[in-house]
């Protein structure tokens, strides 16, 4: 038997209430108890006729999970440790409101606070009149806008907008043309092409911060797993590499999953090549040609990409012929 007992205000909480709750209180408890004897008394009566017992249900997953309220101390009164649902809150406005039609000598007596939460989701245009003053020697100058009106790029769409957008495209997942409905339904004078720009153009810190996310999984892991998959990217078929463990993630789109690839994903937005003692250990198991060896490591060494190994020694093998230099992060493979 469940019942909850009303909240009782503290100014209500005489002696006589504090007594009745817990008498209350020792009464639900004997109840349950009288209840659970009964319930086991039935289970034992089936399984003497050959019925099956009442079965044991699980509690939820969901309400397993949540937190149990610690249970009040001796010294403090019943119903004491309980706390206003509200009382974190942040109030943004008040509102006070009177009863109509009062007969002639009511009194006031105070008010009883109810607390209700809502989310407003509003357009807000501001027009900035930007002064502009000539100067005694010549020029203007003209009043520049306040810190965080204005993203990074500039632009006509303020910095909350671009968060909110970014969020729900990256991490909600909502497609653009629901997005573009969504904008206009809020009063946002957005085209579709404004915002493409906006979700995929001047973007350098995100693709630097996933750099160091990189970075950083591959020096504090003691382990990485890695998979990958088919892909859609910029129309064309392609895959999608991931890196990660239970500390990071990484996912990387290339048009390739060759162990070369892999070995760039590695690199991150570095695309560097070498010849060292791993590269040449590698030539040696696969019995490359010693003069082809020799030719190899007459010029430079080290060369920042692909094109600078292909550009700086246009002789050489090309990678797709089965001998190039290593990632600089990584040992020779042999396509």
């Amino acid at each position: 038997m469940k019942m909850e007992l009303p909240e009782i205000r503290p100014e209500e909480r005489t002696p006589l209430v504090e007594a009745l709750l817990g008498m209350i209180r020792q009464l639900l408890d004997r109840v349950q108890e009288l209840e659970n004897t009964v319930q086991e008394l039935r289970d034992e009566n089936a399984l003497l006729k050959g019925q099956k017992p009442r079965p044991d249900l699980k509690p939820s997953l969901l309400e397993a999970s949540q937190p149990k309220p610690q249970e009040p101390e001796a010294s403090q009164r019943p119903g004491s440790a309980k706390r206003p649902k509200t009382a974190e809150l942040t109030i943004h406005e008040e509102v006070a409101l009177h009863p109509e039609g009062l007969p002639l000598g009511a009194t006031f007596r105070g008010y009883e606070p109810y607390v209700v939460q809502e989310l407003v989701l509003e357009s807000k245009n501001t027009r900035y009149l930007r002064a502009r003053y000539d100067l005694p020697g010549g020029g203007s100058v003209l009043a520049p806008f306040p810190a965080g009106v204005l993203p990074a790029g500039g632009g006509h769409f303020g910095t909350n907008l671009i968060a909110y957008l970014l969020d729900q495209y990256h991490q909600a997942q909502v497609t653009e043309p629901l997005l573009l409905e969504q904008l206009w339904e809020y009063g946002i004078d957005i085209s579709a092409g404004q915002l493409h720009r906006i979700l995929t153009e001047n973007k350098d810190l995100f693709h630097q911060e996933k750099d160091e996310i990189l970075a950083a999984g591959l020096r504090e892991s003691s382990y990485i797993g890695t998979d990958d998959t088919g892909a859609r990217h910029q129309g064309h078929n392609g895959y999608c590499t991931a890196l990660g463990n239970d500390l990071f993630a990484y996912f990387e789109s290339s048009d390739s999953k060759s162990r070369l690839n892999f070995l760039q994903v590695l690199q991150g937005s570095h695309r560097d090549y070498v010849i060292n003692e791993t590269t040449l250990a590698y030539w040696e198991r696969q019995k490359l040609p010693a003069a082809v060896v020799e030719q190899l490591t007459q010029g430079p060494r080290t060369f920042p990409g692909g094109e600078a190994w292909q550009v700086d020694s246009p002789s050489w093998p090309s990678p797709r012929s089965g001998t190039y230099a290593a990632p600089r992060k990584g040992p020779c493979w042999a396509a």
